[in-house]
């Protein structure tokens, strides 16, 4: 709503969003300070309110990080506060740390339509509530596969985050950054998350493309150590790639066993493999640093830059100067986040937010970006 005057225009301020974290025990802390700070710094920036946030436990006490830390939250879980969202922080030992209080407490949001998501590993408490069924998710590597298998209803990826209806899960480490930044320009615009990347030197914003580097080692566990043994080998000379048969020499097995290898575990020919592991830090290098398109098909190994192109185009799907370009391009949502009904938010969460937002004012940055 909108009311003119004399000599300005006056819009009124949108209700904040209502974030609430859910903390398990053994969370990973940088996981939610990246889910965290984006809310605050979009405050900061814009001076105003956009974003309120909370912390949860099932009973309120304090609980330990992963790395130690011990957090005291702001609530219980049965307080009764109102949220538009809530995401559960997850981190090591998943399985053993969440009880059946909290899968009913989220079953109960769900219920009420209020936008649900995991951090880290916390997806796999939603799965365990039935509440991913259907849902395409993502988690931290050393999650999926045993999300998996225990909940083949839900549709594990290996993305950095997904955003899929109301609901919003994402791998750990720095991932929620990307996610969170992603929902703002969803919500409010790029030049607001641009503005937010610049305030946490962040080079990069990823998208729900981009994918986790799954280590092969854990892909295969310790079974073939010659595999790899091979890939760590391509992996390391990427430059300068080494022949196959070189390749089969240096491990102790013939150039069929090598290809025996990689169909079998890795379903395609080694040098399909190669190709993708050049191709792959070629978009890197093209997304990440200001090298020219002839510098990097060079650093990546290709003869020629006309053949690097013909390949990343007939792999990645198109060019390598398309590729480069597109990522300065504006987002464009392609996802809404439900508006859910508005309630009275409690006064102590209205303090804490507000007096974040008020001691910020002496920053420079403080509501330079006008929405």
């Amino acid at each position: 709503m909108t009311v003119k005057s004399p000599g300005n225009l006056l819009q009124a301020a949108p209700q904040p969003v209502r974030v609430g974290f859910l903390l398990l025990d053994s969370f990973t802390m940088i996981a939610l300070a990246s889910a965290v700070e984006p809310l605050r710094m979009a405050n900061q920036l814009s001076g105003r309110e956009l974003y309120s946030w909370l912390l949860l436990t099932a009973d309120g006490e304090p609980v330990r990080a992963s790395d130690g830390i011990r957090v005291t939250p702001d609530a219980s879980i049965t307080d009764g506060i109102q949220f538009d969202t809530v995401l559960v922080a997850g981190g090591v030992n998943i399985t053993r740390n969440y009880s059946k209080k909290e899968v009913a407490w989220l079953q109960q949001l769900s219920r009420k339509k209020i936008a649900l998501g995991g951090i880290c590993t916390g997806a796999y408490v939603l799965a365990d509530a039935g509440l991913l069924d259907g849902y395409d998710c993502s988690a931290h590597w050393e999650c999926i596969a045993s999300l998996q298998e225990a909940f083949p209803k839900v549709k594990c990826n290996r993305r950095l985050f997904t955003i899929d209806r109301d609901r919003l899960t994402c791998s750990g480490g720095g991932a929620p950054l990307d996610m969170m930044l992603h929902r703002v320009t969803l919500e409010h615009g790029w030049t607001l998350a641009g503005a937010i990347s610049d305030m946490f030197v962040c080079d990069r914003v990823r998208n729900q493309a981009d994918q986790q580097r799954v280590p092969l080692r854990h892909l295969l566990s310790t079974a073939q150590p010659k595999l790899v043994e091979i890939v760590e080998l391509m992996e390391a000379n990427i430059e300068e790639p080494i022949e196959l048969d070189d390749l089969a020499s240096f491990v102790g097995v013939s150039r069929r066993q090598l290809e025996r290898l990689f169909h079998k575990y890795l379903s395609c020919t080694p040098s399909r493999y190669y190709l993708k592991l050049r191709l792959d830090r070629a978009r890197q290098l093209l997304k990440q640093t200001t090298m020219s398109i002839i510098e990097i098909s060079a650093a990546c190994g290709f003869v020629s830059t006309p053949h690097f192109s013909r390949c990343y185009r007939k792999h990645i799907g198109l060019s390598p100067r398309e590729e480069r370009t597109g990522m300065w391009a504006e987002s464009q949502p392609s996802v809404i986040i439900q508006a859910l009904s508005e309630e009275k938010r409690s006064e102590e969460l209205r303090s804490r937010v507000a007096d974040a937002l008020a001691a910020a004012q002496a920053e420079p940055s403080y509501a330079s970006i006008r929405l």
